[in-house]
């Protein structure tokens, strides 16, 4: 290897962002994959159907962020796409985010305005003026009733935690409509890659200063990468050091078992995602790819989703033991030289698609406004 080789480790959202701004720049940039495929958990591809679909889950891109909108544009072209969910509560089905359609269709009701909204959660929440878990958090927003139907089983079933076990966090991020207005999500901009992620992420790793090594597990060639300017780590913390030195104390992921099923039938379901929040099923949502971008076949494909505590991590679990569990890697982490953690799992947070593409911009900028810097961050 070359003196001023940058390495990476991961090609997902934060990898890549990493190896095309330093390539751009015109350094050498080795990008280690322990996958046979560069996009980390955005990877899709065309199935058997002929068929978009994603090997991972659906992943919805959306920002308010002009600097990430106009980063993700100079490499594909996106359609709009306004995602919405529907769940399957009791002998109904209904929108979710919570909103005047949800409340009316659970309780028979008749809301009409914002006001007749506002109303409602006035009166049947249960107020916290500081909710300390998730549990306080649901109850603050929509009260005990949707808290049972829609929030306490299905999150029970994602994270194997009730959310009162959970950390406030977790479930404030779940809006809450005074509206009629079923999108699940409300930003300036909602798109979706006209030819997929992976086409995204090639143009993206396109630069001949990009050498990508797919099926490399850097753990097997670490020792041979002793002469890096820069290395970043975007896996998980824990794994890092574990391979170090001797912890006691790992941290908690959630993974997903996605099981695949081709129907021989124009469309499985009416929407493209649909929860189950109740225990009557294991999985917690079907994914149905047919919808996204209005596709043509004559079959369809169908993902059920099962979360898990084993396989390849995808959440985070925030709650306060494994918040100083997280503390204890970082401070290991701050006493490393030119080895950077950034992402979802080295820095043991959970970010939306857009916030992992504004971290990893962000930390490059910070680390090329400084210059050579001889301690650690972690972004």
């Amino acid at each position: 290897m070359k003196k001023n080789e940058i390495v990476i480790v991961g090609a997902g959202i934060s990898g890549a962002v990493l190896a095309e701004r330093y390539a751009n720049a015109g350094k050498k940039v080795m990008l280690l994959e322990k996958r046979e495929h560069i996009a980390g958990n955005c990877y899709d591809y065309v199935d058997d159907n002929g068929i978009l679909v994603s090997k991972y889950g659906a992943h919805l891109f959306h920002t308010n962020d002009q600097e990430v909108w106009e980063y993700v544009n100079r490499f594909t072209q996106w359609y709009p796409w306004e995602h919405k969910v529907i769940a399957k509560v009791d002998d109904k089905t209904v929108p979710i985010p919570v909103n005047i359609k949800t409340v009316n269709m659970l309780f028979d009701l008749k809301l009409q305005t914002k006001e007749d909204m506002e109303k409602w959660l006035q009166n049947n929440r249960i107020p916290f003026d500081n909710p300390k878990n998730g549990e306080e958090t649901v109850l603050n927003k929509v009260g005990p009733v949707i808290y049972e139907k829609m929030f306490k089983h299905y999150t029970k079933k994602q994270w194997d935690k009730y959310p009162i076990e959970l950390d406030a966090e977790v479930l404030e991020r779940i809006p809450v409509r005074i509206d009629d207005d079923c999108r699940y999500f409300s930003d300036k901009y909602q798109a979706l890659p006209k030819e997929g992620y992976t086409k995204l992420f090639e143009k993206m790793l396109s630069n001949p200063n990009i050498s990508v090594r797919l099926n490399t597990d850097y753990f097997d060639i670490e020792d041979h990468l002793a002469d890096f300017e820069k290395l970043f780590f975007t896996g998980p913390i824990d794994q890092f050091f574990a391979f170090k030195k001797e912890f006691d104390e790992k941290l908690e992921y959630r993974s997903i078992n996605f099981e695949f099923e081709s129907i021989d039938a124009a469309f499985f379901q009416e929407n493209s995602v649909v929860n189950y929040p109740g225990m009557e099923h294991g999985f917690t949502r079907i994914v149905e790819y047919k919808h996204f971008g209005n596709q043509t076949a004559e079959k369809t494909t169908i993902s059920r989703e099962y979360t898990v505590a084993s396989g390849e991590p995808y959440y985070p679990v925030p709650n306060e033991r494994n918040r100083k569990v997280y503390q204890a890697y970082k401070a290991e982490a701050e006493k490393l030289k030119n080895i950077y953690f950034v992402g979802r799992l080295a820095n043991y947070k959970y970010f939306n698609m857009d916030q992992a593409f504004k971290n990893a911009l962000k930390l490059y900028d910070k680390l090329e406004s400084l210059g050579e810097q001889n301690s650690n961050l972690t972004s």
